[in-house]
């Protein structure tokens, strides 16, 4: 049985029952993980150290903004912090310079900024910035991966719905839609960076997953946390747990793209000969309908719920839910919860975004079949595998 057969049960449940391997003075492969505490980043830690992980075995050296979060597992003695401010070019520069090791990079960091033109300046110079202290400075580098998303095909936030996208399923060989992108200018970047070693010593990858299930009680695209934070305070005052969105994303096929999936995803493309240089969708490989799990939700938490109501009754969590942090301070000393602020743990305007979609949106995932990955996720079990590891790490009640 492959790994990626084998892990298609489920990375979370192996990684309960197993302690990362020892530290071995002989690594095969050592990665530089950037974006370290976000979604997939987190995934990417607690997979890369396993003793079975291809390319292994793996030294970490993990990149992020701000220290670890408090409800962290102790880090694996593989893995070495660094807390780095990717705007800053120069700090980039000295922090990196010394780690002339690296043979693989995993880069999964976003900044979020209020426009798209702000979002293509400052996620672009990232991105440089770290290449071009990598690439070249490092003899043994022989891969870059390169995480995007959906939004390559229906276009940013503030243009979804309001320009032409492609018709789904959506397929890597798409073409780039006419209008401003800061994935397309990160790609440029990568490809760009990685010609600078010539001869193709250097080999990239880019990975588009869709909406991502996944843990990080900080991420500010964590879905399934922002609604187990909606859930435990609708159990706190009694409320019904109301459905916010769309009719369409309430009653339509959606997909969305396990964690640990995309970091599997990414190690296979970064040590597979057969992956080099290509673009890949990464979704789950089945579709789901939000009112079948809605319910799994709402039954973890003890609430009664409700689903789509009608237009007239539709609402704004990012409203709802504005004054609702003495509320979930409360939750939080009732529970014996870590201590963490309303904002850190729920992302409100995400999850409008991404429950009031009027449009279907699917990918499908034959290229990466065809090039030999064959993981998979059940989104149901995924669902509340990510809801479960909220609560078993002590975030929410």
């Amino acid at each position: 049985m492959s790994w990626w057969w084998a892990r298609a049960t489920g990375a979370a449940t192996k990684r309960n029952n197993e302690d990362a391997a020892a530290v071995d003075s002989s690594f095969r492969s050592v990665a530089l993980v950037v974006g370290s505490t976000g979604i997939v980043g987190t995934s990417l830690l607690d997979i890369l150290p396993l003793d079975d992980t291809p390319g292994g075995p793996w030294k970490v050296y993990a990149v992020s903004r701000r220290p670890l979060p408090r409800w962290s597992r102790p880090p694996s003695a593989i893995v070495t912090h660094l807390h780095l401010d990717l705007a800053d070019s120069a700090a980039v520069a000295e922090a990196l310079a010394p780690l002339t090791d690296i043979t693989h990079v995993f880069y999964a960091a976003w900044s979020n900024h209020p426009t798209e033109a702000e979002n293509r300046e400052a996620n672009s110079a990232m991105l440089r910035s770290v290449l071009s202290a990598v690439v070249t400075n490092c003899p043994a580098l022989v891969h870059v991966c390169l995480q995007t998303g959906r939004k390559h095909y229906v276009g940013p936030f503030n243009a979804i719905g309001k320009i032409p996208a492609h018709d789904p399923p959506y397929t890597e060989d798409m073409p780039r839609l006419d209008h401003p992108n800061f994935y397309y200018d990160q790609e440029d970047v990568l490809f760009e960076e990685v010609s600078r070693r010539g001869d193709g010593a250097v080999s990239w990858s880019v990975h588009r997953p869709t909406t991502i299930f996944g843990f990080t009680a900080r991420g500010a695209m964590n879905l399934v946390g922002s609604l187990c934070v909606y859930a435990a305070i609708c159990r706190k005052e009694g409320a019904t747990l109301r459905w916010p969105g769309s009719r369409v994303a309430w009653e339509s096929f959606s997909d969305s793209s396990d964690a640990d999936l995309i970091a599997e995803h990414q190690i296979w493309a970064a040590v597979d000969p057969h992956a080099k240089n290509e673009a890949f969708n990464c979704s789950n490989g089945d579709v789901f309908k939000w009112k079948r799990l809605w319910p799994i939700l709402a039954d973890s938490f003890g609430v009664e719920w409700a689903g789509y109501e009608g237009e007239a009754s539709r609402f704004n969590l990012a409203e709802v839910m504005a004054d609702k942090e003495a509320v979930w301070a409360e939750i939080i000393k009732e529970n014996g919860l870590i201590v963490t602020k309303l904002e850190e743990v729920a992302n409100w305007w995400f999850v409008d975004a991404m429950l009031g979609v009027e449009f279907e949106h699917l990918d499908t995932m034959n290229k990466s079949k065809e090039h030999g990955f064959h993981g998979f996720r059940n989104t149901g079990n995924s669902f509340k595998t990510w809801i479960d590891k909220m609560k078993v790490s002590n975030i929410v009640p």
